[in-house]
């Protein structure tokens, strides 16, 4: 398994300081997320001050642009990063894309499919395989002048992965991408008994080998030597389970565990205002189910038996901030890094 930070926005000169005191201590790779910046600059910025780290969108908003944008972006950044970088997308919700974004949403399963579809299309465009000559469902790209086409590069081979959670968007995801970026809300379970069988089943009926989709798992990890320690990071990671979980449509996270009602609980308490109360609701029983806790020397080993033969990548969740402030902790990340991605 490789190991990657996920990123938040912050200014470029801290992004590009950041990634490479990630290379540095061992990390594998950062993964950028979309939320009030695009992710394009802040990846710029990181290639720029690294040799090695791997760098991704995870995710990146697929509907808020044209499948040529991005694809135009993704060809740049690979070639100027010498073939380390990886596409990830996703499709939001529907309020963002289409209240937001301005753009069409419905219906985002089928539509993201033809985008990942577009996407690889202008890839061959620009490689110069083939034409500009792409008629999906929902996207049509058949211009590509000369002078307008991006310069070929030996670095085309740019993989993409998609955000799915659902069993149709596992499985079109492992029928069009080269990965899925698994959601941070998922469990053991989740994994062995939803998303695994989904890929099967997908890879089985396109002939894919199902170990050609690589999964990319985002993870709370909430390491430390003593509760006090653990405290603040344990605090952000209920918050956010809950956040996550309040959405009715991530109920059966909960209820194949056999915490049934509990989205239902957490929806309520948000719709109340209630956020400290929503993080009352994941105790420390649910908690360890959707996290990884324990001492620092525990964590790696931790890791590798939950994921271990599942995960392509793990990427670090709601580390960011202590990271990039205490280089202590920084150090102590690193060993973690270096033993998982070199068991």
């Amino acid at each position: 398994m490789k190991f990657d930070l996920m990123v938040g926005d912050a200014p470029w000169a801290r992004t590009a300081w950041l990634a490479k005191s990630l290379e540095e201590v061992g990390f594998s790779g950062a993964v950028f997320t979309e939320t009030s910046h695009a992710p394009w600059m802040s990846l710029a910025a990181a290639a720029m001050a690294t040799e090695r780290l791997e760098l991704a969108t995870g995710i990146t908003v697929a509907f808020a642009r044209s499948p040529m944008v991005t694809a135009v972006s993704a060809w740049e950044l690979a070639d100027n990063s010498h073939g380390r970088f990886r596409l990830g997308l996703g499709s939001q919700v529907r309020a963002h894309v289409e209240r937001r974004y301005g753009m069409p949403y419905d219906p985002p399963g089928p539509r993201l499919a033809d985008y990942v579809r577009a996407v690889k299309a202008c890839f061959r465009a620009f490689a110069e395989e083939e034409p500009m000559a792409y008629q999906g469902s929902y996207y049509s790209l058949t211009l590509l002048p000369k002078q307008w086409k991006p310069s070929n590069h030996p670095y085309g081979d740019i993989k993409i992965d998609v955000a799915a959670v659902n069993p149709w968007m596992c499985r079109m995801a492992a029928s069009v991408a080269d990965g899925i970026h698994v959601h941070p809300l998922h469990s053991s379970v989740y994994l062995k008994e939803r998303l695994l069988p989904e890929v099967e089943n997908a890879t089985r009926e396109t002939g894919r080998n199902p170990k050609d989709v690589e999964l990319t798992i985002p993870v709370f990890v909430v390491p430390g030597d003593t509760p006090e320690e653990r405290a603040p990071m344990l605090s952000k990671a209920k918050s956010q389970i809950a956040f996550y979980g309040s959405t009715r449509n991530y109920a059966f996270q909960f209820d194949d565990l056999g915490y049934e009602g509990t989205s239902a609980l957490l929806n309520e308490r948000l719709k109340a205002g209630d956020i400290a109360g929503m993080a009352d609701v994941i105790s420390d029983e649910i908690l360890s189910h959707f996290a990884v806790v324990g001492r620092w020397d525990e964590i790696a080993d931790s890791l590798r038996a939950r994921y271990g033969g599942i995960a392509t990548r793990l990427v670090v969740y709601l580390a960011e901030e202590s990271i990039a402030s205490d280089t202590r902790i920084l150090g102590k990340w690193g060993e973690v890094a270096r033993d998982v991605t070199n068991s």
